[in-house]
């Protein structure tokens, strides 16, 4: 197991910290800190720009092979770079979806075509996607998706619902899990349609969060239609395709994350001092617990991602979403309690306190419930019975 970065991690690591200092400067610097979770719908115009800013320096799809327009990087400077883009207090990526999801499952599971036509705008930053696969009776069980899609004289007749789905309003596609079969088995009857947003058939419904805000949105097709070759990988095959895109999620950018969680600790920490609650005997035992998980969770994701070896992750990354899940509840619920009875104010100097304790109620929620969790390490990291 190493977990150390060479000499040549360590003048790329100099390379993209200098990048960034350079260039989060001008309109730009009004971006820092923004558009992460709980933010997404901020400053979205600038953070568009700000796409098109990293596309221009080279500095989106850092992970993919250079003939899909990418660097190439190894595992370890994706590592690097994600850290060093969290330090830098870079704005949350727009383009996150098309780069992490949609793009990797195209690169793996889609034909030259669709890789020509798809890849690039993702590259420049020029196209935004969106993730259609929850729906109102399928969140964590996603195999019971409902919206159909019935191939007519040559293009895709889509009807249905998807819900939380992030930046709908701003993307210009969406891949969508639909209902092309049923009468199989409902693994078997699922396609990955790939489905232009600006048309008729589509409304978008902006879901008011517990925040206020309203970065997710429901989806509506009513007839909404894309081309018969829209489809990746093969038609009824999408479920093979969604566990696909699902995996490319646990990816690199978890130590990235990690960098905000400290971030996020050290603000309650300095808050705590402010308040006086960081004299309290058990306020300091929690901050102690929560700083010794975050660094296990650090050093169990570098253990996971050198051991990778360019297959499968080995199984300790199933325990990755259940722990920073977890690990972040948990940290907004001691941000509410280092502010005490002010934690019910909506005191605009702790605004990112309240939000980071409003969205953390969510983490154990979305992307499979805790309890969903528990399950896939029962089965299939402990090969448990069902």
């Amino acid at each position: 197991m190493d977990l150390s970065f060479s000499a040549e991690d360590e003048a790329f690591r100099d390379e993209i910290r200098t990048w960034l200092a350079e260039h989060l400067v001008g309109e730009f610097a009004a971006l820092k800190g923004r558009g992460g979770l709980g933010d997404m719908d901020a400053l979205v115009p600038g953070r568009i720009a700000w796409e098109k800013e990293l596309a221009a320096g080279g500095w989106t799809c850092v992970g993919w092979a250079p003939e899909h327009g990418g660097r190439g990087l190894s595992l370890f400077q994706e590592v690097i770079y994600a850290e060093e883009y969290a330090r830098a207090q870079a704005p949350g990526r727009v383009g996150h979806i098309g780069e992490g999801l949609l793009g990797p499952t195209v690169i793996h599971f889609g034909t030259a075509e669709q890789k020509a036509r798809w890849l690039p705008p993702i590259v420049a930053g020029t196209e935004l996607w969106c993730q259609g696969y929850s729906e109102p009776n399928a969140g964590s069980d996603l195999a019971n998706v409902q919206t159909r899609a019935e191939l007519v004289e040559g293009e895709w007749h889509i009807t249905g619902q998807k819900v939380w789905t992030s930046l709908a309003e701003d993307s210009d596609h969406c891949f969508a899990l639909c209902r092309t079969n049923a009468d199989v088995p409902k693994h078997k009857g699922i396609s990955c349609l790939l489905v232009p947003m600006a048309q008729a058939g589509i409304e978008i419904v902006p879901i008011k969060q517990i925040t206020g805000r309203a970065e997710f949105a429901e989806v509506f097709f009513e007839d909404a239609r894309t081309a018969a070759d829209n489809v990746v990988g093969p038609v009824d095959g999408g479920w093979r395709v969604a566990m696909g895109t699902l995996a490319f999620e646990r990816g690199a950018s978890t130590l990235g994350q990690q960098l905000s969680f400290a971030a996020e600790l050290d603000r309650i920490i300095v808050v705590a001092r402010l308040t006086g609650a960081a004299r309290k005997p058990l306020v300091r035992d929690r901050i102690a617990e929560l700083w010794t998980r975050l660094n296990v969770m650090r050093l169990n994701a570098l253990r996971t991602l050198s051991t990778h070896g360019g297959g499968e992750l080995r199984r300790e990354a199933y325990i990755t979403k259940l722990y920073w899940a977890s690990w972040h509840r948990d940290l907004g619920e001691l941000a509410m309690d280092v502010l005490g009875a002010s934690s019910a104010i909506a005191d605009p100097a702790y605004e990112d306190l309240h939000r980071l304790f409003l969205w953390t109620r969510s983490d154990t929620i979305y992307a499979g419930t805790n309890q969903i969790q528990r399950n896939l390490i029962a089965q299939r990291a402990l090969g448990l019975p069902r």
